[in-house]
């Protein structure tokens, strides 16, 4: 057991965007951002009386200009990791039904990627281990 005192747990929630291709939508952190240049999967912290579907329907919106619904997010995984100031609780769904065409909207760059290729890209290390569950789903 881990004896180290308790962190602040950070609910995060990410999705993968799958294309008609099976490619998932990967999003690169814009410089001045903590983790700057590296890919991550789009989505955001929950935030107060918020579900973790309703903040991706919610971030997708702000961050990408993509519309979907509850019922458009399948629960396929979640990472679990520890950072040196909290701890981070991220479940990562899958949503293969949206409208409007991925746009940047917050200075991120956009990328759609075949999952046997997301190792190429550089990602944080709670992300990194979500990549073989896309690699057997697709």
């Amino acid at each position: 057991m881990d004896a180290s005192p308790g962190k602040p747990i950070l609910l995060v929630s990410a999705c993968a965007l799958i294309d008609a291709d099976g490619r998932v939508l990967l999003s690169q952190r814009p410089p001045g951002k903590t983790l700057a240049g590296l890919w991550e999967f789009p989505g955001g912290k929950v935030e107060p009386g918020e579900t973790p579907e309703e903040t991706l329907i919610r971030e997708l919106r702000e961050e990408i200009g993509v519309e979907t619904q509850t019922a458009c997010l399948a629960p396929l995984t979640f990472a679990s990791h520890s950072y040196e100031a909290f701890h981070l609780l991220m479940p990562l769904f899958v949503c293969r039904r949206f409208s409007g065409i991925p746009t940047p909207k917050e200075g991120q760059t956009l990328k759609w990627v075949r999952p046997k290729q997301m190792r190429e890209y550089p990602m944080p290390p709670a992300d990194e281990p979500l990549i073989p569950f896309l690699i057997d789903l697709l």
